[in-house]
């Protein structure tokens, strides 16, 4: 099940985040341009997607999978719920951007109708265990 997260979920998404490690602040829950959406089995938060309202487009900000749950279709799902919060703001794209070494969150997003829209060199910090900044990868999907 999916559902809208709120302020007294901030523990649950705080330990997810610890372990999915995509750039969420529980401190998001409270901002009013972002919806946080949580996805959840057997009442355990499994994952999470934070987009942000801007003022033609949405962007999703990050999105997260337990490790163990991964490959079980709930980013899917959490994407195509995050473009449904992105239609009722009436946004015209859905915007993101991804490490450019992150492939599997790549296939992800082509799977779900973006395009790559242009590369930020060197934008994010090594990735643990890696030397060197790594590209951020820019994507969009149409939203009408």
């Amino acid at each position: 099940m999916i559902g809208r997260l709120e302020a007294h979920h901030a523990a649950l998404l705080h330990a997810l985040e610890a372990v999915a490690c995509s750039g969420m602040r529980p401190q998001q829950l409270a901002d009013d341009d972002t919806v946080v959406l949580g996805a959840w089995q057997e009442e355990e938060l499994v994952g999470y997607a934070l987009v942000a309202k801007l003022p033609f487009d949405a962007e999703l900000q990050a999105i997260g999978v337990l490790p163990a749950c991964q490959g079980q279709g709930i980013g899917q799902r959490l994407l195509h719920d995050v473009a449904m919060v992105a239609s009722q703001w009436q946004a015209e794209r859905l915007l993101l951007e991804v490490r450019a070494g992150n492939q599997r969150a790549i296939h992800l997003y082509r799977q779900a109708g973006f395009g790559e829209d242009g590369c930020r060199k060197g934008y994010y910090p090594a990735a643990k265990g890696t030397t060197g900044r790594e590209d951020a990868l820019l994507m969009s999907r149409p939203l009408a």
